[in-house]
């Protein structure tokens, strides 16, 4: 560990410990200021949305500006803006219902902010998964410390300028470096901990948060599927997963990362996924619409995926391309991968990137079974134009999320919780599901001065014999 990551984790303790303190001054941040700092979160993506985006495009090397605008800004502008609206509905204490034989006594669910709450946020979207759980803790009256990844530094430098002129330290702050200060971040005694990222990572996120038993939420990943059914016509299946896959050129977490199709059609469905990439990225190499890889070393593993299953046999499908423009623009062509073998990196690892395994299924239990011996994924995508066979597959696999003849955009509806389930991860959020993650609901019987019960003490009598037999019938 360097001297200067040494001065940032102690700075960062010193940080949680100013807003623990800041917490228990304002336990109940009042409606009217949640409101103002949700407003205040809309406006600075409002105010530095070419900024905002110009960074991310810096970090990518190029990211399409029109993807940053709909995936990151204008969606934590519409999350803001929705939490805000449903605020006072969400923030009501609940009455429930108090059994006879406990009566005279009422019986209520508070919603408490749980207190001060570290996020983890990744480097695919690096706005909206920094900026989308915070929305949802600003809202809960939390507190928040932010760590972003160390592979997009300049969104992570200017999230940190942006928050910091529009909260105190003590109520929001960033923490940037590297993989030292990741750590450390993870071991703090956070009041929850939210972290977004892979699911290798994610293991040791939820060990380290178990030493203080830290509450943790995992928004990870996995192979999300893609199955098409025979009833489903080819063209517009092409054109809905070919959107999905090659947006932010397929590193999203929901992205469809395999396709299953009926055995036969698999090339055909291949081409014309291929064919709907050709039309929309003419040259994918110098077409600004076209995100480029990360990293160096993220684009290197892509291609080691795409030579692994060719090396194996496995027909490799992509549109006219100048190679070297590519490679120089470390962009990887819209690719799909016509059955490659089940044990390739391809079937096995999460791909994240714009490569697209479609695999051929013989019936469609074939298909719901290949996704259940797998871990549960982060999304599962059907297309198919009868509802009852739709509903056959939800009813045969598990998975976090679903999107019928439609996909990733089951993560943009306010109202439906996001998250996993299993390996793909543990807790959700967006909307309300939000609001309750960074929420405790704490429950509260009252009664007066004398309640009956104290009649049920020892020495056992008439009183108490009455009272168990009702409970007991």
């Amino acid at each position: 560990m360097s001297e200067a990551e040494a001065k940032q984790i102690e700075r960062m303790k010193g940080l949680l410990a100013a807003q623990q303190s800041a917490f228990r001054t304002e336990r109940h941040r009042p409606i009217d200021k949640r409101k103002a700092d949700l407003d205040r979160i809309a406006d600075l993506c409002r105010k530095n949305a070419d900024a905002i985006a110009e960074a991310i495009s810096k970090d990518f090397g190029n990211r399409a500006k029109q993807e940053s605008v709909i995936a990151e800004i204008a969606f934590v502008i519409q999350d803001a803006a929705h939490a805000k609206k449903h605020l006072s509905k969400w923030m009501k204490t609940r009455k429930v219902g108090v059994p006879m034989t406990l009566m005279p006594g009422s019986a209520t669910i508070r919603r408490d902010p749980k207190g001060v709450v570290g996020i983890v946020s990744p480097w695919n979207y690096p706005f909206q998964l920094a900026m989308a759980p915070l929305v949802a803790a600003i809202a809960a009256g939390c507190r928040a410390m932010i760590k972003p990844s160390e592979y997009t530094p300049a969104t992570g430098d200017l999230m940190k300028s942006l928050l910091a002129e529009a909260f105190e330290e003590d109520h929001v702050t960033v923490i940037t470096g590297g993989p030292a200060v990741g750590e450390a971040f993870t071991k703090l005694k956070f009041d929850h901990l939210f972290y977004t990222g892979s699911t290798q990572v994610g293991r040791l996120v939820a060990k380290a948060a178990a030493e203080n038993l830290v509450p943790v939420t995992l928004e990870l990943g996995g192979k999300s599927p893609a199955i098409v059914t025979p009833s489903y016509p080819q063209g517009p299946a092409a054109k809905s997963i070919g959107w999905g896959k090659f947006f932010n050129a397929g590193q999203t977490c929901v992205a469809p990362d395999y396709v299953l199709a009926p055995k036969g059609s698999e090339k055909a469905l291949g081409e014309a996924i291929i064919a709907v990439a050709q039309h929309e990225f003419p040259e994918a190499a110098s077409d600004d619409a076209y995100t480029a890889i990360v990293s160096d070393r993220h684009y290197e593993r892509l291609n080691a995926m795409i030579e692994e299953a060719r090396a194996a046999g496995a027909e490799i499908l992509q549109p006219e391309h100048d190679a070297q423009a590519a490679q120089a623009a470390r962009k990887i062509p819209p690719t799909v991968v016509i059955n490659p073998p089940e044990d390739s990196r391809l079937m096995t690892e999460e791909i994240f990137g714009p490569v697209l395994p479609v695999m051929g299924y013989t019936e469609l239990d074939a298909a719901t079974d290949y996704v259940g011996d797998h871990d549960h994924p982060l999304a599962l995508y059907v297309y198919s134009t009868d509802k009852t066979e739709a509903n056959r597959i939800l009813d045969n696999t598990m998975s976090g999320g679903v999107g019928v003849n439609i996909n990733l955009l089951h993560l943009s509806v306010p109202d439906l919780p996001f998250g996993g389930i299993g390996g793909s991860g543990q807790g959700s959020y967006h909307g309300e599901a939000g609001f309750l993650t960074f929420t405790h609901e704490r429950s509260v019987f009252r009664t007066g001065k004398w309640h009956p019960s104290r009649l049920l003490a020892p020495p056992y009598g008439k009183m108490y014999e009455t009272v168990a037999e009702k409970q007991m019938s």
